[in-house]
């Protein structure tokens, strides 16, 4: 399977994935048990399917489209968050369940690495229901992020938007998302959904959980020959591009002192398809995704900074 743009009319990119608020603790030092830690503490717009389709429009894709599922208790927020950062949102609003919210635990002192509590809520209640056809008219590239396949509504819709695209020759990306999801999920059950896919964006981790290979070339490598183009992403450690079973680019990262690493992957996600929109090879597209992963690692939450942040209340729903 390719991963080039062939040309045409279409230059979109529709993004399906999640929408979350993010509450960010940002501490410095161990967690006190029982007792009070001193943190920083905001409440940001967030979701790895919304965080990727922020990113890409920050890069340079001037049509961003993104198909999520909220409550009714953010969905204004949300939106407004989105359209601000250059995204068209269509966000499905659910009749049951609140928007979906993540704690993100921010070590300060630790390379600024994070730990999620998450609750879902509505983002994976996603349903074939809430698609369209006219979602990919004019889109050159479908995203879907892995955190649909974890649950059985939203990978029926994966499922759907994938068999779309696939009818239209549209490709097909996806990252997996959470290698704890994805280890409950199974690594076969993954890879059965994974051989229809144009391009793989695994992080490092989930490469290995993968493959069940310790050493990240050849994790990369082998899920390669399954067919997709893999990039596979390791924070400072950079990127690697595999295909059909050999290691063809390995891309090192741009220096940054990192304040939040929340969202690094999905900038460099966002970034890395907004350069296929345009028809760099992945080899390059890789390099754009570095340079945003080290962008996003500088600034607190996981999206890039867009006019009106100097003068929005992050925190008002």
């Amino acid at each position: 399977m390719g991963d080039e743009v062939t040309g045409g009319p279409a230059e979109g990119l529709l993004v399906v994935g999640d929408v979350i608020t993010d509450v960010v603790a940002r501490h410095r030092g161990p967690l006190a048990a029982r007792t009070d830690t001193a943190a920083v503490i905001r409440t940001l717009p967030g979701g790895a399917g919304a965080n990727v389709a922020c990113w890409a429009a920050d890069a340079g894709c001037a049509d961003v489209r993104l198909l999520a599922r909220v409550g009714v208790d953010a969905v204004r927020w949300h939106e407004r968050e989105l359209r601000a950062a250059g995204v068209r949102p269509r966000l499905v609003v659910d009749p049951v369940e609140p928007t979906g919210t993540v704690i993100c635990l921010v070590d300060g002192e630790a390379a600024a690495e994070r730990t999620f509590l998450t609750s879902s809520g509505a983002s994976l209640r996603l349903e074939p229901d809430d698609w369209s056809e006219r979602l990919l008219d004019g889109v050159a590239r479908l995203h879907l992020s892995g955190y649909l396949l974890f649950a059985e509504s939203s990978r029926a819709l994966a499922e759907t938007a994938l068999a779309a695209a696939r009818a239209r020759g549209v490709p097909v990306s996806l990252d997996p998302a959470s290698a704890g999801f994805l280890a409950r999920f199974g690594a076969e059950r993954f890879l059965e959904f994974a051989k229809q896919l144009d391009v793989l964006l695994p992080s490092r981790d989930e490469a290995y959980l993968l493959t069940g290979v310790s050493d990240w070339a050849e994790a990369a490598a082998e899920l390669s020959g399954l067919g997709p183009v893999v990039v596979a992403k390791s924070g400072a450690e950079g990127a690697l591009v595999a295909r059909s079973g050999v290691v063809s680019a390995r891309i090192p990262a741009v220096p940054a002192r990192a304040t939040d690493s929340t969202g690094a992957g999905d900038a460099f996600t966002g970034a890395f398809l907004a350069a296929l929109v345009a028809g760099a090879r992945a080899e390059v597209a890789a390099e754009w995704g570095c340079r945003a992963g080290a962008r996003a690692v500088r600034r607190v939450g996981g999206r890039p900074p867009h006019p009106d942040d100097a003068g929005r209340a992050p925190h008002t729903l």
